[in-house]
């Protein structure tokens, strides 16, 4: 989605208020939750559905 909205991930940490630190651990898939507040800002600054940024992974996988 950052491709598409042609958005750096930096730009969008300052956006959403969160570090970048943060956003790279959501962006890797190592986050273990994520607030339906951050979740939220991520939508709204990226113009999407949380479908559209989350996958299921089972642990198993």
């Amino acid at each position: 989605m950052l491709a598409k909205r042609k958005m750096s991930l930096t730009e969008l940490s300052e956006k959403v208020g969160i570090t970048m630190s943060n956003l790279s651990i959501l962006k890797k898939g190592k986050a273990r939750a994520i607030r339906f507040s951050t979740l939220e800002a991520i939508c709204q600054v990226l113009d999407c559905q949380p479908a559209d940024i989350l996958e299921y992974r089972s642990d198993q996988d």
